[in-house]
């Protein structure tokens, strides 16, 4: 790896998703989409760019850290989404994340001791996945010139984007999000690092609708997963988690559902090293939704909907979106940072579904709850939506479809602090509060224990824990 992205970068392009659209767009444009509002994806000429011969040549970073890039747990990897000079590239030291193996959430759900592993991104700057695309559209943004930039919220992206807007100074922010649709963990981060912050009455869709017109019309630089150059950085969590494995891929990735940002650019992370032949395998790949934001499970599961070599039937997801809208249908749910019925990703997840012999499944809240106290209580505090990863692959053990001899990575997306509201209300058995989209039984409650401020009733109270 003697070559800089610097010198060929000019190797990358964009390009309409579906193959029937051909139309091909420099990486010097900030286009909102392609025909007929095809989603926008990012191409390589790899005859061009001297990528290794083996992932084990990104080892040789860990030793020239004191280089920004190479410290990056995104930009390390640069070789592998080359669309940048280098002399541009905006980090903060994004992607200091980690793989563990947990044999404690293992056993919860069904999988043998050492095949169970953690990818825990609430390590990021702003305690989120979105750390990790969010490095990428600010370097886009910075590459064109981008003034201002703007996104959509549940939480997790306006606080990713708020970070690299006040650390680096390169950009004004505008975030715009749902009323009441926001946790205050995550609402707090982009008050504090400074975004202007738009609260829209409405929830996350009403949100992406008005800011994707916002943007289109007045030239601010949108930064929501439909800019395909987010979800270019996204695709250095699979690269940390197969390092965890020395290299090796593993039989599942599950990951929480939501706008599917993640589970797209997993999928085409994987489509790129087999291409490559930097594997040999693909893993499998489960994308669980909350039961009150099932888009993607009605229209895979219900609906049939596939890729179709690049084709999946536009009329299927046209009707959906149409009786959803006549019906006026919101995503309900407790894990409000997959809380999106419509999710701008769906036909590049449908591709990374077919490319890794995908499954859908939905679960419910409880069972959300229920899985991210089992996190939590084996050593990492992450957001609910983390927890339906988890619930996930319990779901698919107890079906028969993981194997307990399966190696399981469940990806954990954000910090347990982005939303601690619903973590209290869970183990003090606050079960109005947390029966957002139907009824909750904490099975894992771990409630404060009140005592009097007396010496003998406290060592009372101490005495029975241990008997």
């Amino acid at each position: 790896m003697t070559a800089t992205t610097s010198d060929f970068a000019s190797a990358a392009y964009q390009a309409c998703l579906l193959p029937k659209h051909e139309e091909t767009y420099s990486v010097s444009e900030a286009r909102p989409h392609g025909m007929a509002n095809d989603l926008l994806d990012i191409q390589y000429d790899w005859d061009r760019i001297p990528v290794p011969s083996s992932l084990t040549e990104f080892e040789k970073r860990w030793s020239t850290r004191n280089n920004p890039l190479d410290y990056s747990g995104v930009w390390r990897f640069r070789e592998l989404f080359p669309f940048a000079p280098e002399d541009q590239i905006v980090t903060i030291g994004e992607g200091q994340t980690v793989l563990q193996k947990n044999d404690g959430v293992a056993k919860y759900a069904g999988v043998n001791a050492g095949g169970l592993f953690l990818q825990y991104e609430g390590m990021n700057p702003s305690g989120s996945f979105k750390d990790n695309g969010m490095t990428a559209a600010s370097t886009h943004a910075r590459m064109i010139g981008a003034k201002v930039t703007a996104c959509a919220s549940t939480g997790n992206t306006s606080a990713s984007l708020a970070i690299y807007g006040g650390v680096t100074g390169l950009f004004k922010v505008v975030v715009f999000v749902g009323s009441g649709k926001i946790a205050y963990g995550k609402l707090s981060q982009a008050l504090d690092y400074g975004a202007a912050t738009l609260q829209i009455q409405g929830d996350f869709d009403d949100a992406l609708k008005q800011v994707r017109r916002v943007c289109a019309e007045s030239g601010i630089y949108l930064c929501n997963s439909v800019n395909p150059f987010r979800l270019e950085g996204q695709k250095s969590i699979m690269y940390r988690v197969l390092e965890g494995l020395n290299w090796e891929v593993p039989d599942w990735i599950v990951v929480p559902g939501g706008n599917l940002g993640n589970s797209s650019a997993f999928g085409k992370a994987f489509i790129e090293l087999k291409q490559l032949g930097l594997i040999d395998r693909m893993p499998r790949l489960a994308v669980i939704n909350a039961a009150g934001a099932s888009t993607l499970t009605k229209l895979y599961n219900e609906h049939g909907l596939r890729w179709n070599n690049g084709d999946p039937c536009e009329t299927t997801i046209g009707d959906y979106f149409t009786k959803m809208d006549n019906e006026d249908g919101r995503a309900v749910t407790l894990a409000s940072a997959i809380e999106i019925n419509r999710p701008v990703n769906l036909t590049k997840c449908l591709r990374a579904l077919d490319a890794c012999d995908g499954v859908v499944r939905d679960v419910s809240d409880e069972q959300i709850l229920d899985a991210k106290a089992q996190v939590g209580r084996f050593g990492f505090g992450c957001e609910p939506a983390s927890g339906a990863s988890v619930a996930g692959a319990k779901m698919l053990r107890e079906e028969g479809i993981i194997a307990p001899s399966d190696r399981v990575v469940c990806i954990l997306t954000g910090h347990q602090l982005k939303d601690p509201n619903a973590t209290v209300a869970y183990h003090s058995g606050d079960k109005d509060a947390l029966a957002k989209s139907g009824p909750v039984e904490p099975h894992f409650g771990n409630a404060p224990i009140p005592v009097d401020n007396d010496f003998d009733a406290i060592m009372q109270v101490i005495d029975s824990l241990s008997s």
